[in-house]
């Protein structure tokens, strides 16, 4: 579990990412960490892993103060950042450094991650490797440390379209109940299937915090053909297929969720939105 209370942070010289931020995480989630570039995703998940230290307010994770970086916490989550650093050396040598400091670490279930995604060298140096493959080897890793939180910041990004459809099959056999992921990204389309959580950050604030269900629940995503039709709805997309809409589900309909539209939504409803969900 994650907990923040009334945290502030403000990098220096600069106005607060943050002022006053309340959020509990709990286990067992897959979070989609929405918002626009320079809402603060990345600050919030380093805040959350001890990177960063707030000004004002406190963080817990997994039970530990997140700023002292106690070496029960660090066991216990695995931040795969978007910038990536490898050292010079094998895939092989790399397993055998790093694995010993995450104790419920599998070198079965490493092996067979990279094997989904077609990696069966471990004798290649990390540092030689084109972006994409180091990425892969990096998102094996931290599944296979079966840490209780893992923070993924654009995880997606760098990989080609059959690496992205590998990925959400990689991540769909590691996730299980004793364990809790946080997806920072923009590639929404690429994660839909996995995340059953949103968070949306809009203005220093959490703009939504809601579960799909919930979300399907309180709002209704269609299509509809005339703008009349569309006239009621919190946004409305036109596209060659009809009019995209989404809007307050007052009839308890069924639809599925799309995450873009939802978060165009909230961005131009953001009184309404907070209304819908209680917020």
């Amino acid at each position: 579990m994650i907990q923040l209370k009334n945290v502030t942070f403000h990098y220096p010289r600069r106005k607060p990412v943050f002022a006053d931020l309340s959020l509990e995480l709990e286990g067992n989630h897959i979070y989609g960490l929405l918002g626009k570039n320079g809402e603060g995703k990345t600050t919030l998940m380093k805040l959350m892993s001890g990177l960063l230290f707030a000004q004002e307010g406190s963080i817990e994770t997994s039970g530990e103060k997140a700023y002292l970086r106690k070496p029960k916490m660090l066991e216990e989550i695995y931040f795969l950042p978007e910038e990536m650093y490898v050292p010079s050396i094998t895939i092989e040598k790399f397993e055998t450094v790093y694995a010993p400091f995450y104790p419920r670490f599998s070198a079965e279930q490493f092996h067979k991650y990279m094997e989904m995604f077609e990696i069966v060298d471990f004798q290649q140096n990390m540092k030689k490797m084109s972006h994409g493959q180091k990425k892969k080897v990096l998102i094996a890793f931290a599944l296979a440390t079966n840490c209780g939180i893992i923070f993924m910041d654009e995880p997606s990004n760098g990989l080609d379209i059959p690496s992205k459809s590998i990925f959400r099959k990689v991540m769909t056999s590691a996730a299980d109940e004793h364990r809790q992921i946080i997806i920072s990204t923009h590639q929404v389309r690429d994660l839909h299937s996995l995340i059953d959580t949103i968070l949306i950050l809009d203005q220093g604030e959490i703009l939504l915090n809601a579960s799909v269900d919930q979300i399907t629940e309180k709002l209704r995503f269609g299509v509809v053909e005339t703008e009349e039709e569309a006239q009621d709805a919190l946004y409305k997309e036109d596209t060659l297929r009809g009019i995209y809409t989404v809007s307050e589900n007052t009839a308890h309909e069924e639809s599925k969720m799309d995450i873009e539209l939802l978060f165009n939504a909230a961005l131009g409803n953001r009184t309404k939105i907070k209304e819908i969900f209680s917020l």
